[in-house]
C-alpha cells in the first residue's frame, strides 16, 4: 500500500493548480488534492476564513479518507496550515513539506500582502488574472474569496496563529523549502522556522519564484520523493 500524500494549495488558489505536481508523484504516493472551504468552487463557509478553519477542514478529510503514513505538502498558505496541523494534531501526520510559506506575520506584513488583493486593481490592471480567479472559484464570487482572504490576513497580522515559540514543539519531520527567486517570502523567516523545528531539513529550489505555476514539477517531485 502506497503512503498518502495530501497536497494543500495557497491563498486565493485551488487544488487544480497543483495537478501537474500531483501527476509527478502518483507513482510513489496515493495522492490527494484538497480544496479549502470557499476555494476551487467549494461552498463558502459561514465562518470567516482562518488557518484554524482550513486546518479543521483538512483534518476532517484526513480522517474521513483514512489517510495513512501521511505526508502533507503545503504550498504557501497550505504550508502554514500543514504546520498548524502538525502543532495541534501531530498523531495524524508522518511528515510535513512546505514551499514558499510565509511564517512571519505582523500588521505591516499583512498590510503589504492585502494590497495585492485589491479586486478593483486586479480587474483593471490584470483582467486575465481576474478571469482565471473567476473560473477557478466559480460558482463563488472570486471577489468575495479575496475579501475574505484579506480579512484573514488582517487577523493574522494582529495575532499570528503560530507564534515563534510554537515551532519548537512541532516534532513532526519537516522539509522547509523556498524558491531562490521568491519575492514574497524571506530567506530569514524561512531559516528561522527551520532552525526552530526539532526535526527539520531545508532546501532552496534553484530558478524558482513564488507563483506555483512557475515551479518546475519535476524539480519539486525530486524533493518530495
Amino acid at each position: 500500500m502506497k503512503p498518502s500524500l495530501l497536497i494543500l494549495h495557497g491563498a486565493i488558489g485551488a487544488s487544480r493548480q497543483l495537478r501537474a505536481i500531483a501527476a509527478q508523484l502518483s507513482a510513489q504516493y496515493e495522492v490527494h488534492l484538497f480544496d479549502f472551504p470557499g476555494h476551487g468552487g467549494k461552498e463558502l463557509p459561514e465562518a470567516p476564513f482562518s488557518i484554524k478553519l482550513f486546518a479543521e477542514a483538512a483534518l476532517e478529510y484526513i480522517q474521513v479518507h483514512h489517510l495513512q503514513q501521511l505526508t502533507i505538502f503545503g504550498y504557501s498558505m497550505g504550508g502554514y496550515v500543514a504546520m498548524y496541523l502538525a502543532k495541534y494534531h501531530p498523531q495524524q501526520i508522518a511528515r510535513i513539506i512546505t514551499l514558499g510559506t510565509k511564517f512571519h506575520w505582523d500588521e505591516v506584513t499583512a498590510a503589504r500582502e492585502i494590497k495585492m488583493l485589491d479586486t478593483a486593481a486586479i480587474t483593471a490592471k490584470v483582467p486575465d488574472f481576474a478571469a482565471i480567479l473567476a473560473d477557478m472559484h466559480a460558482p463563488n464570487d472570486w471577489k468575495e474569496v479575496l475579501q475574505r482572504t484579506a480579512d484573514m490576513l488582517t487577523e493574522m497580522g494582529k495575532d499570528n496563529p503560530l507564534k515563534p515559540d510554537d515551532y519548537k514543539d512541532i516534532k513532526t519531520a519537516s522539509l522547509i523549502m523556498l524558491g531562490d527567486r521568491d519575492k514574497m517570502v524571506t530567506l530569514e523567516e524561512t531559516i528561522a522556522t527551520y532552525k526552530a523545528l526539532p526535526d527539520a531539513k531545508m532546501a532552496v529550489l534553484p530558478g524558482t519564484p513564488h507563483p506555483v505555476d512557475k515551479v518546475t514539477p519535476s524539480l519539486l517531485a525530486f524533493f518530495l520523493s
